[in-house]
Order: C-alpha cells, then structure tokens, then sequence
C-alpha cells in the first residue's frame, strides 16, 4: 500500500490539471508505484503467492489503461510512457 503522501506526490506529478485523480496518466502512474513495490516484496517474500496474485492484477489493469490511453489519445500513451519509462 502507498502512504497517503507518496499518492499525493504522484497524482500531483502526472495530473492533467488541479482536480485530475481519475486520468488513465493518474492511474497508470498510481499503479507502476505499486507494481515495483510490491515486486519489492516479492523479491523477499518468494512463497507469498497471494500478492503475487495481485501483482499479476495490477499488471492486467495498467496493461488496459495503456491500451485506452493508446487507442483513443496516442500523443497523452508516449507521453506517459516514456514519463515512468515503460516498455512498449
């Protein structure tokens, strides 16, 4: 889970304006954080296959956000992409 700072501090990196937290870049950006710490854990915790489980969710659920943001605005996809340095 992110501290409610570190949420902060991201949407305020990747928001499209002062009352964005909703954007696909908002929650593209909320999820990579939470995929590399959770990856983190995972790193420890070998066995934990409950998390990775979730893991593997969240990876689904940036994969879709991607997929919109590349469909409908692909100028606002490599932006983002190459802001939190994602392979295409």
């Amino acid at each position: 889970m992110l501290k409610t700072k570190k949420k902060q501090a991201i949407i305020k990196k990747s928001r499209r304006n002062d009352k964005d937290t909703g954007s696909p870049e908002v929650q593209v950006s909320m999820l990579t954080e939470q995929i590399k710490e959770l990856t983190k854990h995972l790193k420890k915790h070998q066995k934990d296959n409950h998390s990775r489980r979730g893991l593997l969710a969240m990876v689904a659920k940036r994969r879709s956000h991607l997929k919109y943001l590349e469909k409908n605005d692909t100028r606002r996809y490599n932006a983002i992409v190459k802001k939190l340095s994602l392979k295409r």
